[in-house]
C-alpha cells in the first residue's frame, strides 16, 4: 500500500511555488507492507520484504495486526528498524485510533527514481498514483475523488469485511 503527504492545505501558496522553484519537493511518499501477523517464525521474511518493497519511498513501514509479544522478537525488530530505517506499526483492527508506531521509520530526503520508474512500468495503479499526486501538487488542490475513498467508520468496515469472508 502506498500513501503520500502534501502540504497543499498547510502551506502558503507562495511557499509552495518557492518550493517548486528550488527543485525540492515537499511531497512525502510512504510505503506500507501489510501483514496479518508477525512472529518469531516469519519476522525476517516480512521485514526484508518491507525493506525491498519500500526502498523507493521517503518512509517505509511494516504493518501488522498482530505482533507476537516476545521480548527477543521485539528487540530484534527494533534492531532491524534502526539498521534499515523501516518502521513498525501495530494496526488495531478493533480500534484504529489505538494503532501505534512501535518503531518509527527513518525518513529519507530522496526518492529512488529508477525503482519508481520500474514500478510505473510494471504497475498501472502505481503509475496512476504518481500522476494523481503530481497533478494535485502542481494544481495546489487535492482531488480526493481520484483516490480510494476515506472510510469514515473503519471499525464497521472491517467487521463487514470479516463477515463477508466468513
Amino acid at each position: 500500500m502506498v500513501g503520500f503527504y502534501s502540504p497543499i492545505d498547510d502551506w502558503n501558496s507562495k511557499l509552495l511555488e518557492f518550493n517548486k522553484a528550488t527543485d525540492k519537493t515537499a511531497i512525502r511518499l510512504y510505503s506500507f507492507e501489510l501483514k496479518k501477523g508477525i512472529d518469531r517464525g516469519n519476522y525476517r521474511e516480512n521485514f526484508f520484504q518491507a525493506v525491498s518493497n519500500s526502498s523507493w519511498a521517503n518512509e517505509g513501514y511494516l504493518v501488522a495486526c498482530i505482533i507476537q509479544q516476545d521480548d527477543d522478537l521485539l528487540s530484534e525488530l527494533e534492531r532491524l528498524s534502526a539498521s534499515f530505517g523501516i518502521g513498525v506499526i501495530v494496526l488495531d483492527l478493533d480500534d484504529i485510533d489505538s494503532s501505534s508506531v512501535l518503531f518509527p521509520a527513518r525518513p529519507k530526503d530522496y526518492l529512488d527514481w529508477e525503482t519508481m520508474n520500474k514500478l510505473c512500468e510494471q504497475n498501472r495503479d502505481f503509475e496512476t498514483f504518481v500522476d494523481d499526486v503530481q497533478r494535485d501538487y502542481a494544481g495546489k488542490k487535492i482531488h480526493a475523488s481520484e483516490y480510494e475513498s476515506i472510510i469514515n467508520n473503519p471499525e464497521g468496515y472491517i467487521k463487514k469485511m470479516k463477515s463477508e469472508k466468513s
